[in-house]
């Protein structure tokens, strides 16, 4: 063991603070990455054509706003249990703080530190995102048929699901027009909301780091990046069965 003060022992001293810094970043990528839900990288879905979807921010939460005629045929038990409204939003988090009407610090900080059972949050939205969100932070993501099919896919494998494969309504969830459902994977400081819609973005193709995505600043920021590249192709594009008047 060097002596105190020696050369070779404030070297040590100074190597120590690098190596909690790697141990830290690398448990960070480790957690990040292996937590469920995971990123998907292929589906049996098939989807015709391209899909402009949305990205909301609302406080320390982001999640999706997709249409609701692509979703019927792939989660039929979620769009019957809603209005009839014509997008729906779709965010993930922790069971207590997500479903609670009035949110405490205390539950904060135990959602974030204690590793906790997670939901899945459906939200009706009854017009365009873009105006019913004026008030928040939105994203428009244009994606290929391919691109699309994996979001899905990846919003499906997060409802938990029982032995008949159907999914599982979360009990003391607030009434309104919120739905909320039983999901895979745990909540706490390195699975958040915001990773979860970063494995989403990151499972349809976008490239997302999704370990560094714990905050909805830092989703925003990168698809504010991406805005010129990705809304073109949608704005060209029709929905099946529908004229060009009635498309996104």
């Amino acid at each position: 063991m060097p002596e105190p003060g020696s050369i070779q022992a404030r070297k040590t001293r100074f190597r120590e603070p690098g190596r909690l810094a790697a141990l830290f970043i690398t448990l960070l990528l480790v957690s990040a990455c292996s937590g469920k839900p995971h990123v998907l990288r292929q589906t049996d879905i098939e989807i015709q054509g391209s899909h402009e979807i949305y990205i909301v921010r609302q406080k320390l939460h982001t999640g999706f706003v997709l249409p609701v005629h692509s979703i019927r045929s792939h989660l039929p038990q979620v769009v019957d249990q809603s209005g009839g409204s014509d997008y729906l939003e779709f965010g993930w988090g922790d069971r207590v703080y997500y479903q609670s009407e009035q949110n405490t610090f205390g539950m904060a900080l135990k959602a974030l530190f204690w590793p906790s059972d997670s939901v899945v949050r459906v939200v009706e939205v009854p017009e365009k995102p873009d105006i019913h969100f004026e008030d928040f932070e939105v994203e428009t993501l244009c994606l290929d048929q391919e691109q699309y099919a994996l979001l899905l896919a990846f919003i499906e494998q997060s409802f938990l699901r029982d032995s008949e494969g159907q999914i599982i309504k979360s009990s003391g969830s607030p009434e309104g027009d919120s739905q909320f459902y039983r999901a895979e994977g745990d909540y706490y400081l390195w699975n958040t909301c915001n990773n979860w819609t970063a494995r989403g973005l990151k499972s349809a193709g976008q490239g997302i780091s999704p370990a560094f995505k714990i905050t909805a600043g830092s989703v925003m920021a990168y698809l504010a990046k991406q805005k010129d590249e990705n809304v073109g192709a949608c704005q060209q594009s029709e929905l099946p069965g529908m004229t060009g008047a009635e498309g996104f």
